[in-house]
């Protein structure tokens, strides 16, 4: 009983602190918990193909050799950007003097008059040394053979083998870096047209792109149409799930008190039949009680009885114990607490249960207006939105540029197709003298293989050998191709020279340090039919310089275009324009979710009566005092053993049947009457316990029910209004942050795709890439490349001249000790004689 009652106060000490807990944390104060991720709405792009994609410089292992080509043009032309020069020569061709022309371009005329010389040069040499071939004057035979013969052999061999490799490589250089030049020429001339073309479509695309970047609104209005339509339940139950557990609490209380108002007053009913039932059993226990107290104790004292005398003493204090006439009465409690309960708390608790659970339907009921009232408003904002198309001013004023960018597009094609085809014609004339070239190496490389071999075989220097004059013959021919083409070979180098060096120096140089932009802005450099500014229909307050930067940042065509008036794209896309019928609607709503009635007033006033029934002030002390003491104050049992034992020992048989017939009695009164009396007692004594437990806390735990009862009736509509604005408040964050991710798209969008001028600086950056990049450097390594080999022709050639001699076999092997003349000396030669 200790355990369960220490049990029952602990459940009723959690509940109490539960019902505490929720009504002094009130669940407006919750936050906004997701259930998920936050939702990124996914916008698809089909402005992609009328893009311009960014060129980039491709790492090459050819760029140590294009680095050194543009150190030796910085060296070439050291002149900066002749601004002077290019304005007269822009706005009155007529006025330049060929002086300033050969004064800036100083480095070429040298390059030109060494071209020039080396044209002139290279062929009378090779006249000449025909000449003398005819005569027998040069390349012929050694006319002696000295002590240093091999050594200058072996150092002509070494030369010339050194020669042929500087040659291979540099051929080899011009070989790859000419098919780089064909193969980016066509692509690079290719997408001139083509970005002109992409850009006149990136401009008349405009409006569409406007208008189908506003068309996606549709996809955060399908997500807030998708969250509107679970809002209402979702509030509902976000509702139930934070005061069910302030409610529950209180229902729970509730029911402890029905329960123990009925279970007080069936123990109040036990307790007043039972005490009276134990006063009648009582009363009529004691007459027979006394009677057989009397017998019993004159047959113990009869002397017949043997040894009786010890029992006597026992059998005198026979007597009736508990008297449960003295305990307090409680008729006054029962008559009080008449007709209890006069509600049926079952079905008021039920009741309330279910009107508590049924807010989320409730919900979707109350707020289903609000709902399609919201969806409307989407079709306002999306009203609203259209406007952003509608305002935009762009179509109107790009058609400037569109006509600057047809005419560009037209005017360039005929240029073009003269590139083309000077590049084809220069792709034929590198390739045949750079196949002449390892024409000449093959003479070189065969005729001092075969002149080495036939060295190796001579046996007398003075001896002729085949191999040996043929491995000669080999480099006269390598000599005499490159005496033939060597003047083919200066100008092709000199004419790729300076095409490419000039565009090097005079455009790519000056683009790369914006020298060019800069000219381009000063006012007067440009004649007005190439005025970009006006062309282009920018700003007057701007130039080439500015628009280029603000373009490449990120800046949209609104705002580096001149327009009638200024145009604020971030002022039309700020979120609150469009959201604020959509937040006053949901700020503006309430929903009565109705009352829940836990206690009505009957049940009320049956607690109040049962708090008042004065079960507190009964004395339950009374009752266990008397409890303590037995119905018989002597036990029945006890004594009708001891007769028993007596009536063994007697040898008088009529004191022995006395004897046994009284213990009979004493067990048949205990059978039938004492022990009834004492399972009332026991019956008794667990009403007296329940009672005694209950009675001291009775009122403060009716008062407390009563009072959470009515505090949880009080605030459960209030709170339920909290929650609801907590919930609607974080509806609307979350569908704000829809708009805010759309418009900010949408500004993103515009600024860098549908309606950005960055194509513009992206299509400048690539004509860059293409020109001096891609097309510049691998044209300046072809001619730098073939200059090479054509200038390390002429020590090839002085070698290959004198190596021919030491291939083939000397005049006269003896030399003189006192001068370098050979002596005339010729041995005889032998004949055999017959006899």
């Amino acid at each position: 009983l200790a355990a369960g009652a220490m049990r029952a106060a602990g459940l009723l000490l959690a509940r109490a602190l539960l019902v505490a807990w929720a009504l002094l944390h009130p669940a407006g104060t919750q936050q906004c918990h997701p259930a998920g991720p936050a939702t990124v709405l996914r916008f698809t792009d089909r402005h992609a193909e009328i893009r311009v994609p960014a060129l980039h410089r491709v790492p090459s292992p050819l760029d140590p050799l294009y680095g050194l080509v543009r150190h030796c043009l910085d060296l070439v032309q050291q002149n900066p950007l002749p601004t002077e020069l290019l304005r007269a020569a822009l706005n009155d061709p007529g006025s330049v003097q060929t002086s300033q022309v050969v004064q800036y371009e100083l480095g070429y005329v040298v390059c030109a008059a060494v071209a020039l010389l080396f044209t002139v040069a290279v062929p009378v040499a090779g006249m000449c040394f025909c000449y003398c071939r005819s005569r027998r004057r040069c390349g012929g035979r050694l006319r002696a053979h000295r002590r240093s013969l091999g050594c200058r052999r072996h150092c002509l061999l070494a030369c010339l083998s050194f020669t042929s490799l500087v040659i291979l490589i540099s051929v080899t250089c011009a070989f790859v870096t000419s098919q780089r030049v064909k193969g980016q020429m066509e692509p690079g001339l290719g997408a001139v047209p083509t970005t002109l073309r992409t850009l006149r479509q990136h401009l008349a695309n405009v409006p569409q792109g406007v208008q189908m970047v506003v068309d996606k609104f549709e996809v955060p209005r399908k997500q807030i149409i998708s969250d509107l339509g679970g809002l209402s339940r979702s509030v509902g139950l976000s509702i139930h799930t934070q005061l069910k557990a302030m409610t529950y609490a209180a229902l729970s209380d509730l029911q402890d008190r029905a329960t123990d108002l009925q279970t007080s007053l069936h123990h109040l009913q036990i307790l007043d039949g039972t005490s009276r039932a134990l006063a009648a059993a009582r009363a009529e226990l004691e007459p027979a009680l006394r009677e057989r107290r009397g017998r019993v104790v004159a047959l113990l004292d009869d002397p017949r009885c043997t040894s009786c005398a010890s029992a006597l003493g026992r059998a005198q204090s026979l007597e009736l114990g508990a008297d449960y006439g003295k305990v307090p009465s409680v008729e006054k409690v029962l008559k009080a607490m008449a007709g209890l309960p006069r509600s049926d708390f079952a079905e008021m608790i039920r009741q309330g249960n279910g009107t508590f659970n049924s807010i989320p339907e409730l919900a979707v009921e109350r707020m289903a207006q609000v709902i399609q009232d919201l969806q409307e408003e989407l079709s306002h904002t999306a009203q609203k939105v259209q406007s952003i198309a509608d305002s935009f001013p762009l179509p109107d004023y790009t058609r400037p540029a569109s006509e600057a960018l047809v005419t560009a597009e037209e005017r360039s094609r005929p240029y073009l197709r003269e590139v083309e085809r000077f590049e084809h014609y220069r792709w034929i004339a590198g390739t045949v003298l750079c196949s002449i070239i390892l024409l000449i190496l093959a003479c070189n490389v065969t005729g001092m293989a075969l002149g080495a071999y036939g060295l190796s075989k001579r046996e007398d220097p003075s001896d002729y050998e085949c191999r040996g004059e043929a491995g000669a013959k080999f480099l006269l021919v390598g000599v005499g191709l490159a005496f033939l083409f060597s003047w083919l070979l200066i100008l092709l180098v000199f004419a790729t020279f300076l095409v490419g060096g000039n565009i090097q120096t005079l455009v790519c140089r000056n683009w790369v340090n914006q020298e060019i932009y800069k000219f381009i802005d000063t006012p007067g450099n440009l004649p007005p039919s190439m005025n970009l500014t006006r062309q282009l229909n920018l700003r007057r307050d701007s130039n080439l310089s500015a628009t280029y930067r603000e373009c490449k940042s990120g800046a949209g065509l609104w705002e580096v275009l001149q327009l009638d008036r200024s145009y604020d794209l971030d002022e039309h896309l700020k979120t609150p324009k469009y959201t604020a019928g959509f937040q006053k609607r949901l700020g503006d709503f309430t929903a009565h979710l109705g009352d829940v009635r836990l206690l009505r007033s009957e049940g009320r006033q049956d607690l109040e009566t049962f708090a008042r029934s004065g079960l507190d002030e009964v004395d339950y002390g009374r009752f266990q005092e008397e409890m303590k003491n037995p119905v018989v104050q002597t036990s029945l049992p006890g004594l009708a053993r001891n007769l028993e034992g007596l009536q063994k020992m007697q040898r008088n048989s009529t004191v022995a049947g006395r004897l046994g017939a009284e213990a009979r009695a004493l067990w048949q009164m205990q059978n039938s009457t004492v022990q009834s009396q004492e399972a009332l007692v026991a019956k008794l004594g667990e009403s007296v316990q329940f009672l005694s437990r209950l009675a001291p806390h009775l009122k403060e735990r009716v008062r407390r029910t009563l009072a959470t009862t009515a505090s949880v009736e009080a605030r459960l509509p209030m709170q339920a209004q909290q929650i609801l604005r907590q919930e609607i408040g974080c509806f609307t964050r979350k569908e704000l942050r829809y708009f805010t991710q759309y418009l900010n798209w949408v500004g993103q969008t515009l600024r860098e795709d549908v309606a950005s001028c960055q194509p513009l600086a992206t299509a400048l950056d690539n004509g860059r890439v293409i020109l001096c990049d891609r097309i510049a450097d691998p044209w300046n390594a072809f001619w730098f490349s073939l200059g090479c080999c054509t200038f390390f022709l002429i020590p090839n050639i002085i070698f290959a001249i004198r190596l021919t001699k030491h291939f083939r076999p000397i005049r006269n092997r003896l030399i003189s000790t006192g001068s370098e003349e050979t002596c005339p000396f010729h041995i005889p030669r032998v004949t055999a004689l017959k006899l």
